[in-house]
């Protein structure tokens, strides 16, 4: 009991407020040596990705000359880091997702060096992008930690994430249906595994779409794909 009581005390704490989330993420972006924080959602439309800043240090002017498309692509891209896994750290001319004007720019806004996290905070998923003035800074052993802390605590404050919900918007049985499509299944063949009819199957699946903001399935399948909806 007392072993348990002391691993209790060692659990973050609830987060109640913004100011609470922001004085945690600042924290953790100090213990890992970033200077700067962005917790965001990426939002998916027909034809492009858009960033949701949940809580940020940048300064506004970063923020506005970056663009979110920009910082959609950065939060979402091939390098951005799993939980559990070797931290990817991005720079000019090494693996930023930017034409070189636009990863100057970075560079030149204190945002020399920026590594990209996603989060798992229970069906939803965030991004993090951590971010120093110069390359180095930022320990990328301390990070792979910190990750894991940080989506123990994000899922303590779902009230605080309420506003980023949209990052996945599908029911369950829309989102398996999507899963199912995304393994090569036809529509009789999720219907059987479902146990469904296969128009039921096909109203989840037209349903997905529309939600999305897809034209067709396999745009549904990748854009949930590359959101982490499945």
């Amino acid at each position: 009991m007392q072993n348990n009581s002391a691993r209790d005390d060692e659990r973050p704490a609830g987060m109640s407020s913004r100011a609470d989330l922001t004085a945690y993420l600042a924290e953790l972006a100090a213990t890992v040596g970033a200077e700067h924080y962005m917790l965001l959602a990426v939002v998916h439309d027909r034809d492009r990705s858009d960033a949701r800043i949940i809580a940020s240090n940048w300064v506004y002017d970063a923020i506005h000359l970056v663009g979110f498309r920009q910082l959609a692509a950065i939060a979402t891209c091939e390098m951005s880091t799993l939980p559990g896994a070797d931290c990817n750290c991005l720079s000019l001319g090494a693996g930023m997702p930017a034409d070189e004007a636009s990863a100057r720019l970075l560079e030149v806004l204190g945002h020399a060096e920026i590594v990209p996290l996603r989060l798992f905070v229970g069906r939803q998923r965030y991004y993090l992008l951590l971010s120093a003035s110069g390359p180095g800074m930022i320990d990328a052993a301390a990070v792979a930690t910190s990750q894991l802390a940080v989506c123990y605590a994000l899922s303590r404050a779902p009230d605080l994430l309420a506003s980023a919900s949209l990052v996945d918007p599908l029911t369950d049985r829309e989102r398996e249906c999507l899963f199912w499509v995304s393994e090569g299944k036809t529509t009789d063949d999720i219907a059987i595994i479902l146990g469904v009819s296969a128009n039921t199957t096909n109203s989840y699946i037209t349903n997905s779409i529309q939600k999305l903001g897809a034209n067709n399935r396999s745009m549904a399948m990748a854009t949930a794909i590359r959101s982490g909806v499945i």
